[in-house]
């Protein structure tokens, strides 16, 4: 796993920024309540849970809750089938993963928690 240079970090760090305003502000634009965003905000890091079996078992749960992977396939089902909760589900969900990357909270590595494709947690230099 090779380090980042700094202007990297910051780069993807107000990439992951952008995606958070963007899907807020779609999900405001759709006037979907807010009561909604906020009980759902969190619900990705239930993920966490998967430390409890193991490093692997942890990071498999984390990188699958935590990767655009599940709110493109959330929109793309909206496309075909346009029920609002599969855009709701998609927004709230890019907003957090884009809400926890500007936070430097990345995709894990098996070797713990703190290292992340964003680069390891308790490096100073973030």
């Amino acid at each position: 796993m090779s380090e980042l240079t700094p202007p990297m970090r910051v780069t993807l760090r107000l990439e992951s920024l952008l995606v958070l305003l963007l899907s807020v502000a779609v999900y405001h634009s759709q006037h979907y309540g807010w009561w909604l965003f906020a009980a759902c905000f969190l619900i990705p890091d239930i993920s966490f849970l998967g430390y409890a079996f193991g490093k692997k078992v942890g990071t498999i749960g984390y990188n699958l809750a935590h990767s655009y992977i599940g709110p493109a396939l959330c929109a793309f089902a909206f496309v075909f089938s346009p029920q609002p909760y599969w855009l709701m589900t998609s927004l709230i969900w890019c907003a957090h993963i884009g809400f926890d990357r500007t936070l430097g909270y990345g995709l894990k590595y098996t070797q713990g928690f703190a290292y992340t494709h964003l680069g390891h947690l308790n490096n100073k230099r973030h």
